[in-house]
């Protein structure tokens, strides 16, 4: 008989079909490792056109004189930025964020000293908390137009305050030197919910067993909070700094729905809109955004310096 084994054909098949099953292997390999990109694809495409490309406008526009309307476009360079910081009336509305600025940390240690409260056994404590981040669900037109009634003269705060016997107070929206005190304050109850959320789960994620055990060696609550709760969530405090710092800055809503930026409430946000929409200086108010920007950013940037995240140590 003849012997088949040393037939040319039959040793060359297996090897023919070893190196299609070896090039499907590295095309499916070859898909595997392309996936997460093609996943990825159309966030970053979006991310692209909706906040990459738009700054990349914002930034051309800032350098020319431009109404937003017409195609001619005057190419100024650097006057609109030295514009800014050499007319008042725009730069100096900066100062107005100064009440956003400290109201957000009076702002911060309310909510901070909430959430430690109802982190430990307190009756009622689940009511407390969705009173307390209930006004956050609340839409910020409707709380302005809520507190416009509540300020305004014989309102529901005067009227409160006339109970326990004050009856000279001011116009809370209508005098330059308290507008901003009323509007910042509004602001603190506005946004106090979403800052004791953040709070409260990060001390909520401190293991159980570390406050026990400073409960068990005779730890008084203020020494549980300074030495294991505010270690424990500092990374969470310096998000909310962050937070605080743009806010501030960027502050725009209730002002604007509540006064317009009128009587002295005018932000730095509210005017960059005047600028670019009713008095059509488009190319000025991009100038306005563009260090908006910067100034957020170089605040994040030295807060991450000052305060880096690390991993928490408690003591």
């Amino acid at each position: 008989m003849k012997d088949l084994s040393a037939s040319p054909s039959m040793v060359a098949a297996p090897a023919g079909e070893a190196g299609v099953t070896v090039g499907l292997d590295r095309r499916r390999r070859r898909l595997r490792s392309l996936t997460p990109y093609l996943f990825l694809l159309v966030p970053v495409a979006l991310l692209l056109l909706f906040t990459y490309v738009p700054i990349a406008n914002m930034l051309s526009y800032s350098v020319v004189k431009w109404n937003g309307l017409s195609a001619d476009r005057k190419f100024v360079g650097i006057d609109n930025y030295i514009r800014i910081f050499t007319q008042p009336e725009l730069f100096g509305v900066f100062f107005t964020s100064l009440y956003y600025f400290i109201g957000a940390f009076v702002q911060m240690a309310i909510a901070l000293y909430l959430a430690t409260m109802l982190s430990f056994n307190v009756r009622f404590r689940s009511l407390f908390k969705g009173i307390i981040f209930f006004p956050y669900l609340i839409n910020g037109v409707a709380i302005s137009f809520i507190f416009l009634y509540v300020l305004k003269p014989d309102g529901v705060l005067d009227s409160l305050l006339a109970g326990v016997g004050i009856n000279d107070t001011p116009l809370w929206t209508g005098d330059r030197s308290v507008v901003n005190v009323s509007l910042a304050s509004v602001s603190i109850w506005r946004y106090l919910g979403l800052n004791f959320v953040l709070f409260l789960g990060a001390i909520q994620s401190i293991p159980t067993e570390t406050l026990e055990a400073g409960e068990i060696d005779g730890a008084s609550r203020w020494s549980l909070f300074r030495y294991i709760i505010v270690p424990g969530i500092r990374p969470v405090i310096g998000l909310s700094f962050i937070l605080a710092i743009a806010g501030s800055l960027a502050a725009f809503e209730i002002p604007y729905v509540m006064l317009g930026g009128a009587n002295g409430s005018a932000t730095f946000v509210i005017l960059t809109i005047q600028t670019a929409f009713t008095y059509n200086q488009v190319g000025l108010a991009s100038a306005m955004a563009v260090i908006l920007l910067v100034l957020i950013l170089a605040v994040t940037w030295i807060q991450r310096r000052v305060v880096p995240d690390e991993q928490a140590e408690l003591i």
